[in-house]
């Protein structure tokens, strides 16, 4: 339509310039008008521009008028449209049945069911280790049994001996005897309370530099400082802090648990670790079939069963003492 709009306007700006041209043509030796018009030339140009106005009037009024061909194209449109709809309902997607009404405040709002009614089960909470969240307790320094404390240097000093006289380098790996005190802040720091005989073995001992004689596992367990105790607990209770059931022994890991064994050459999703229960004493480790249970009833047991294997050749959960270039081994 624009462009036929201007080709009105060319055209009626064409028929002006030609009509004007025409006139000059008819009156050589006229000299040309004032900037004033005369009255008589104004109304000899009237019917010119009405001329002029009437041509572009023609020619926007046919711009307007739709012709056969917009018809047939506006025909085609709306069949196209038509098709599409029937085309997007054929493959519409069907509607989802109405979910039963749920009911108000005001009173039950009955609905045909669609369907069995679908509950919604929650996935159970995850219940933190409260073992693992001591509440703050002072540092005290406990006394042991004097009947505990004699009964597990006797069993060391039959240790002592045998390493003394058969596996020198092993001796020199005993650890220096630990501090009272700081057992006592492990205690403290970790909410629980050592055995008798833990401690007692850690006064006399405090953990080991290298392999220890309690080294019968998965080719050998270095014995943890007292400090090397806490740190462990800790890393475990950060790593593994839910309740798993009402019996430590089958769990993973129970806060209540004091680590003091490590089975350096594992490296499979068993226990590395070795551990004393704080509530009755009893020693477990991970075997790698049956999981952590209580292997014997206390860290004294271990003592003594380590005792009497070296000096008469026993064995401890399947092995026997062996030196090797002064460094004790079991086989």
């Amino acid at each position: 339509m624009l462009k036929l709009v201007r080709l009105a306007l060319t055209a009626a700006i064409l028929t002006a310039i030609a009509i004007r041209l025409r006139r000059r043509s008819r009156v050589p030796g006229e000299r040309p008008e004032s900037p004033a018009v005369s009255p008589d030339r104004s109304r000899r140009m009237g019917p010119v521009w009405a001329a002029i106005a009437a041509i572009v009037a023609v020619t926007l009024a046919a711009a307007l008028i739709p012709t056969e061909a917009e018809h047939s194209a506006e025909a085609a449109w709306r069949a196209y449209q038509v098709e599409q709809a029937a085309l997007t309902a054929e493959h519409a997607l069907p509607a989802e049945p109405e979910r039963p009404a749920t009911p108000s405040p005001a009173g039950p709002v009955t609905a045909a069911p669609t369907g069995p009614p679908v509950t919604y089960t929650p996935p159970a909470a995850e219940i933190p280790d409260p073992n693992c969240t001591p509440a703050p307790r002072p540092v005290t320094v406990r006394p042991i049994d004097p009947r505990v404390e004699r009964a597990v240097d006797r069993q060391w000093r039959r240790i002592e001996r045998w390493l003394k006289a058969n596996a020198p380098r092993t001796y020199q790996a005993l650890g220096r005897p630990g501090r009272a005190h700081t057992i006592a802040v492990a205690e403290s720091q970790m909410g629980v309370d050592f055995p008798d005989d833990l401690r007692a073995s850690l006064l006399r001992h405090n953990g080991s530099r290298g392999h220890s004689v309690f080294g019968f596992w998965f080719a050998g367990a270095d014995a943890l400082t007292i400090r090397e105790i806490r740190d462990t607990w800790r890393w475990y209770c950060s790593w593994e802090r839910a309740d798993l059931g009402s019996d430590p022994a089958v769990e993973y890991w129970n806060g209540r648990m004091i680590p003091f064994l490590y089975f350096e050459e594992r490296n499979s999703g068993e226990m590395e670790h070795a551990v004393v229960d704080s509530a009755g004493g009893a020693v477990g480790w991970d075997d790698t079939i049956s999981g952590m249970a209580p292997r014997l009833s206390s860290s004294y047991a271990l003592l003594r069963a380590v005792a009497d294997a070296l000096e008469q050749g026993k064995e401890v959960d399947g092995w026997r003492p062996a030196v090797r270039r002064g460094v004790l081994r079991w086989d």
